[in-house]
């Protein structure tokens, strides 16, 4: 089943509820830029859908989460729905959302996300990644995906954190840790680098109950070698992860994280916010979320 067509059945379940979903009327509060910088952790983070904004409890979780954290001076988010190359950077002023899904009630479709533009973090990562002779490109017209404004809804909804939005510029493990070094010194700027996907993701399982045997080896596997910092066992995930084929018929939603432990500090400790399966029954998509530092 394509991605897409997937996503526009799970909107048809029952899996939709009232709840926290912001509509166009959302006000804006201007960014908090009073506090001195802290040098932040980096994250991966498990997204979801846009009907993720429905569900209270996984929307509770990624707010304590942000609330646990230093607050950022800006957001640099990596989505599993962005790969273009060269490295892309996306819109640096308010801009509409990227609403890359279809078959979605309207109420979706009506939500906004108006956080403030980034143009200074835009020119550091230029800087940054000139630095390493990495070719960017621009892209202003483009809008934050749902990879990008659903966990920042769901963890800033005030939407007064400054956010920008990074391309993969491939599907490469080596690549994407080495674009992770690259912007790593942006953490002690007090800049949040987010890599967005999900570490299993077959949609082919969207609508099964119960979670697969291959879905928990595969998540617990992913866990021991976040958490030991393996990085060559990372970076060579779909031959030394169990059942990889079958957690990641296809890798982009997986290698977020990769960028995410790129930037992480040497050493770093590992932890995981948020746990446990998605979609009716349990499901097959690990909610496992990540916090490097």
């Amino acid at each position: 089943m394509h991605r897409r067509q997937a996503l526009g059945l799970l909107a048809a379940s029952g899996l939709l509820a009232s709840g926290a979903c912001r509509r166009k009327e959302m006000s804006t509060m201007p960014a908090d830029t009073s506090k001195p910088k802290s040098t932040m952790p980096t994250i991966f983070v498990a997204h979801g859908a846009p009907i993720l904004m429905d569900d209270a409890g996984w929307v509770g979780e990624l707010r304590s989460w942000a609330s646990a954290m230093p607050r950022p001076s800006a957001v640099l988010m990596i989505s599993a729905h962005w790969e273009k190359r060269p490295v892309t950077l996306g819109a640096t002023k308010p801009v509409p959302l990227y609403y890359d899904f279809y078959g979605f009630p309207e109420k979706y479709y009506q939500v906004e996300y108006p956080a403030p533009g980034a143009p200074a973090l835009a020119a550091k990562v230029e800087a940054l990644l000139a630095e390493r002779t990495i070719e960017v490109a621009h892209k202003p017209e483009r809008g934050l995906d749902h990879g990008a404004y659903v966990p920042m809804l769901c963890m800033y909804p005030e939407a007064n954190v400054p956010v920008l939005q990074l391309s993969l510029p491939s599907l490469a493990p080596a690549e994407l840790f080495s674009l992770g070094r690259a912007l790593a010194p942006l953490r002690d700027e007090g800049v949040l680098i987010v890599g967005s996907g999900f570490l299993t993701h077959n949609m082919r399982f969207a609508f099964r109950a119960g979670t697969p045997a291959w879905a928990t080896e595969f998540d617990l596997w992913a866990k021991e070698t976040l958490e030991k910092r393996d990085t060559d066992s990372l970076l060579d995930f779909m031959a030394r992860g169990p059942a990889a084929t079958m957690a990641l018929p296809t890798t982009e939603h997986f290698v977020p994280v990769i960028v995410a432990a790129g930037a992480a500090a040497e050493g770093a400790p590992v932890t995981f916010p948020i746990t446990g399966f998605w979609t009716p029954g349990g499901g097959a998509f690990t909610r496992r979320s990540v916090q490097f530092g």
